[in-house]
């Protein structure tokens, strides 16, 4: 986990909410990290993160077992054609009965935003690691681009 964070808090604009035990943030996300770009360091209110790390169930999200010990999961959100190419199937398809979540260093569908274009990895290691990696530079580079498109067309309405 320390070499993905390392590499996602060199992004540029990078924004790591991680709530801590006593925050104002809701108890579930306690010790768990979401990732936006947002270089005014406010947290947006008006889009999702790109990325996370949880190291818990949540309600309706239990089946990767994240409550074991030394178990988290790294959620990308890279859109439905990366996707599809780093699931082998498109994203809306690629949630079947027989799909291990629980399974460790494998691309998933995220359990419930897959079909949305999220995948996840419980435990990144060697086989997924690296494309974790490019993953995670691509889905910050996307949502720097949403931004600054949402910005420009902001201005443009002003002016």
């Amino acid at each position: 986990m320390e070499r993905i964070l390392s590499e996602i808090r060199s992004f540029e604009g990078v924004l790591e909410l991680a709530p801590q035990p006593g925050s104002e943030h809701p108890r579930v996300s306690w010790g768990d990290y979401f990732f936006y770009f947002a270089p005014d360091g406010q947290v947006p209110t008006n889009r999702q993160p790109y990325a996370t790390i949880v190291t818990k169930n949540y309600p309706d999200d239990a089946e990767s077992r994240l409550d074991a010990p030394d178990r988290w999961r790294l959620n990308i959100h890279v859109g439905t054609k990366i996707a599809a190419e780093l699931l082998g199937r498109a994203p809306a398809e690629a949630r079947t009965p027989e799909a291990d979540y629980s399974a460790e260093d494998v691309f998933l569908p995220h359990p419930l935003y897959g079909a949305y274009g999220w995948v996840c990895v419980v435990n990144p290691a060697e086989s997924t690691l690296d494309t974790a990696l490019e993953a995670l530079r691509t889905a910050h580079r996307d949502d720097r681009r949403r931004v600054e498109r949402r910005r420009g067309d902001d201005s443009a309405m002003k002016g």
